[in-house]
């Protein structure tokens, strides 16, 4: 399982060792003339970055207090290399470009001398460790602060006019691991609680490690009070992590675990149902994933209000065409930090966060609760989605 984590970090693993070397030629190189200078800075800052990576996938011995400061230390130092190469880029571009432009209007300006260009380079460098520090400091605030609920009032199709106004708190990809712990759960289960839910969601991504090491912290989701319960789906990373030993876990804090299963909230006077599948990359580790079928058994949804949670926000095409009234999903982060929103803004369009519809049909896709990666939250602020119901 910890070679699976590798394989999935791989890709930002190796642009941050690029980021070393890469700012190492662009800042550390053209500033500090005594070789033996330049070597110690470049070999202290890779291990830094690898003593928190070999923290983070291997060492499961040692005093758990070092261990989460290791990591801490290596994921902000890491995502701090990143906005430094983001910057750095940005700004040498941008000079490139502006020298560019006044050489063709014949400016001889544009040819500094060796002494300018030694000022031009300690300008830029300055300016881009204050920039990069300033959002690394903001980012890594804002993601240990925790998220700050946010209020979506959706008008879902044939609900009763009893449920009118059924209030539901989700909470999604909070990824208790190495650096969301105790502290961090504690707050969010008093965060939600207080927002008075009817019902409680959480769509995936719960974790980042196995059971035997987070149990102790996922606990305290057993805290969490709902007039219709706790109910909970599966994500990507809870099978990275043992997605059958952790929805057993789950089960046992009293939490409904919905593995392409229905649900009646409600009662007598008025009900609806709700929906919750498994995560499409089940099928990589042996298990059937994702069925929306399955979960639709003796469900009718063009004649009865109906709440899907899907962790990902794929293939709400097809559930708006079978007629659901709502899908909440995570997944996305919003992209977390900048300048990844604008990917995650790629990618998924208006359904990477936020509300989004298709003929009847609603999509709400949260934030997140946590982050992944880097502890860093920039253009994309952490939060439990407080979604009110009303008849439509």
């Amino acid at each position: 399982m910890k070679w699976r984590m590798v394989l999935f970090s791989a890709p930002t693993l190796l642009l941050i060792l690029y980021a070393h070397f890469y700012l190492y030629r662009r800042l550390v190189l053209p500033l500090s003339p005594r070789k033996a200078v330049r070597n110690v800075l470049i070999a202290s800052s890779i291990f830094a970055f690898a003593m928190g990576f070999l923290a983070r996938f291997f060492n499961t011995s040692a005093d758990p207090d070092l261990l989460r400061a290791l990591t801490t230390a290596a994921m902000i130092w890491s995502g701090f290399l990143l906005y430094l190469l983001f910057v750095t880029v940005a700004l040498h571009v941008g000079a490139a470009a502006r020298a560019r432009w006044r050489r063709r209007l014949g400016d001889d300006t544009a040819l500094p001398s060796p002494e300018r260009r030694a000022i031009l380079q300690h300008a830029l460098t300055a300016g881009s460790v204050i920039v990069a520090g300033g959002l690394s400091a903001y980012g890594t605030m804002r993601a240990f602060v925790g998220p700050e609920i946010t209020e979506t009032v959706i008008a879902l199709p044939r609900l009763p006019r009893t449920l009118d106004g059924l209030t539901i708190v989700q909470l999604t990809d909070i990824h208790v691991g190495p650096l969301i712990q105790r502290a961090f759960l504690r707050t969010l289960v008093e965060k939600a609680n207080a927002a008075r839910p009817d019902l409680i969601v959480i769509t995936g991504d719960l974790v980042d490690g196995r059971v035997e090491r987070l149990a102790g912290f996922v606990g305290e989701l057993s805290r969490l009070q709902a007039r219709f319960g706790v109910h909970f789906i599966t994500g990507n990373h809870d099978y990275y992590s043992g997605a059958d030993a952790w929805s057993a876990f789950v089960a046992s804090l009293g939490i409904n675990v919905m593995r392409n299963t229905s649900a009646v909230i409600g009662d007598a006077g008025g009900a609806l149902r709700l929906l919750g599948v498994d995560d499409f990359s089940a099928p990589r580790f042996g298990e059937p994933g994702y069925d929306l079928d399955r979960a639709l058994v003796g469900v009718r949804p063009r004649e009865e209000a109906t709440v899907l949670l899907a962790h990902q926000p794929a293939n709400f095409d097809e559930v708006a065409a079978r007629g659901i009234g709502l899908q909440i999903s995570g997944h996305t982060h919003g992209g977390q930090f900048f300048p990844v929103t604008l990917g995650a803004r790629a990618i998924w369009g208006e359904r990477s966060r936020g509300l989004s519809r298709m003929d009847a049909s609603a999509l709400y896709v949260s934030r997140g609760c946590g982050f992944v990666g880097p502890p860093f939250r920039v253009d994309s602020p952490p939060e439990i989605a407080k979604i009110v119901l009303v008849c439509g």
